[in-house]
């Protein structure tokens, strides 16, 4: 059995944040039709700019609520949410790319909404996933890179027996764990600082289960992590 668990480390951070989270098995996410998936971005790409009304980008709310967050722990120099980095990417007309059908999902729903989403490959975690502070021993290496790139401690990161899954919250992921066209059970999250977006998180939770049932078949099932509900079982 694998469980996904929010520590109390988070939540002394993070007392009212909500995580969203969709558990999904026996899917299929072997690339066939990449125009779908790319009809799919430019359409969220054309919605996200509701998210960059303001000319200061640091000052749309979508942005500036995740600096705040980013500002309680100790980060990486110039590490950023990963809704972010999407938005910033959508400002300066730069297309986001194809990957593979869970990523191109989930990233649509991230910039459709707002919200940072991410995923892992469920078989690839060592134990159970945590969302916790950083001891600053957990060995990671980055999404695309070769090196080690231990965490800070204090850090807030995602993690489980073998080291660190997501560094600074959301900023970037491990190779270990990336989801691939091999994937077939997968952790896909979404995650809120805002209270004031509640509605907007259950519907982008809603969103991305349809989407990854319709596209990928399997089973998926959703769930809201919050103080009073910190764990879920995510493998039986």
């Amino acid at each position: 059995m694998k469980k996904f668990i929010v520590e109390e480390a988070f939540w002394s951070l993070f007392p009212d944040a909500r995580i969203g989270v969709v558990v999904c098995h026996n899917i299929d996410n072997t690339v066939r039709d990449t125009g779908r998936y790319e009809d799919m971005l430019r359409a969220a790409e054309k919605e996200a700019l509701r998210f960059l009304t303001e000319e200061e980008f640091t000052r749309n709310p979508a942005v500036a609520v995740w600096r705040e967050a980013f500002r309680l722990f100790r980060t990486k120099k110039g590490a950023r949410a990963s809704i972010e980095a999407l938005l910033k990417r959508v400002r300066n007309g730069n297309r986001i790319g194809t990957i593979n059908p869970l990523v191109d999902i989930y990233n649509s729903v991230s910039l459709r909404y707002g919200l940072p989403c991410g995923g892992e490959d469920i078989d690839t975690f060592s134990g159970d996933l945590l969302l916790t502070r950083a001891k600053g021993n957990e060995p990671f290496v980055p999404l695309g890179e070769e090196e080690n790139s231990l965490p800070y401690e204090g850090e807030v990161v995602y993690k489980d027996d073998a080291g660190a899954v997501c560094r600074c919250w959301n900023w970037r992921e491990s190779m270990r764990t990336m989801l691939t066209e091999k994937t077939r059970n997968a952790f896909l999250c979404i995650e809120l600082v805002d209270l004031s977006r509640l509605d907007d998180l259950q519907a982008a939770l809603s969103e991305l289960a349809l989407l990854v049932s319709q596209n990928l078949g399997g089973e998926v099932r959703t769930h809201v992590l919050d103080r009073n509900h910190r764990e879920i079982i995510i493998k039986d």
